[in-house]
């Protein structure tokens, strides 16, 4: 996400070579969703790059490949792959906030014995979050309960990805379109099973239309901290084209209600100061 072209020369300098660019975005955020990894392993002096550039504080929450838990659907037969990505994460430390399992739409109730087999023979080294996409386990309660369990029992959070400000109205733009086509729709889940939730929110190219549909997050993430909880949210739109400055907004939101969170960095200048 911090390479995306429409931040660059508005938010983030440009150009800037490869080992700069998560610096700038952190400066903005302070975490990010390492979607990247859902397609390939990284080199592992890549993420030694990534663990240069970005702040000890920083929330990286790397998604496994695709090979793990699409083609492989978390069998033994993707322990190559397992082993490989963990020594690529490495570098990164307690930077690595969470490993993110992203599951496919149909892996349901009956995949859960996979799942917690898989996350039982994962390493401590890491938090593990899993992000389902099977409406049974939004509109069943007794396969929500079994998914809950199975996640409780490995210590790992289930992720949210609440599209429900996407799908209210028809969609408005390309991007938009794009994404009713893509996105699932399923309905929103707050609770949080451990310290350290995290949120996925898809909003909407209208700001106003986005800053709508969080304000449901900003009182629960506000609860969360309240609690003790550290709660990790990503904030997109369609085409993502203001998901940084509406991330800051969202933390001021929160802020607003909580003023002991901490406050987000200065942004560097995405133009060299001038003297006139």
């Amino acid at each position: 996400m911090w390479s995306l072209a429409p931040w660059q020369g508005r938010f983030l300098p440009h150009p800037l070579p490869p080992g700069e660019r998560l610096r700038a975005y952190a400066s903005w955020c302070n975490a990010v969703e390492g979607n990247t990894t859902f397609y390939a392993i990284p080199a592992r002096s890549t993420v030694e790059s990534w663990a240069r550039q970005a702040p000890d504080d920083f929330r990286l929450v790397a998604k496994l490949p695709r090979t793990i838990t699409h083609e492989h659907r978390l069998g033994a037969s993707g322990s190559d792959d397992l082993r490989a990505f963990l020594h690529a994460m490495e570098p990164l430390g307690a930077r690595a906030h969470a490993l993110w399992v992203q599951l496919p739409g149909a892996f349901g109730p009956g995949d859960l014995g996979a799942l917690a087999g898989f996350l039982h023979g994962l390493p401590g080294t890491y938090a593990y979050a899993v992000e389902v996409r099977h409406l049974a386990f939004f509109e069943d309660p007794r396969a929500a309960g079994r998914l809950e369990q199975v996640l409780l029992g490995a210590g790992a959070e289930w992720v949210p990805f609440d599209t429900t400000a996407l799908f209210r109205s028809p969609p408005a733009s390309d991007a938009e379109r794009d994404a009713w086509a893509k996105k699932p729709r399923l309905p929103r889940r707050t609770a949080a099973l451990t310290g350290r939730p995290i949120v996925r929110y898809l909003g909407r190219d209208d700001t106003a239309r986005t800053v709508e549909g969080w304000q449901v997050w900003v009182e629960t993430v506000a609860g969360w901290l309240r609690e003790g909880r550290s709660p990790t949210v990503f904030v997109h739109t369609p085409d993502n084209a203001e998901a940084l400055p509406l991330a800051r907004r969202f933390h001021d939101e929160v802020r607003a209600r909580v003023p002991d969170l901490e406050p987000l960095p200065e942004p560097v200048p995405a133009e060299p100061p001038t003297l006139f």
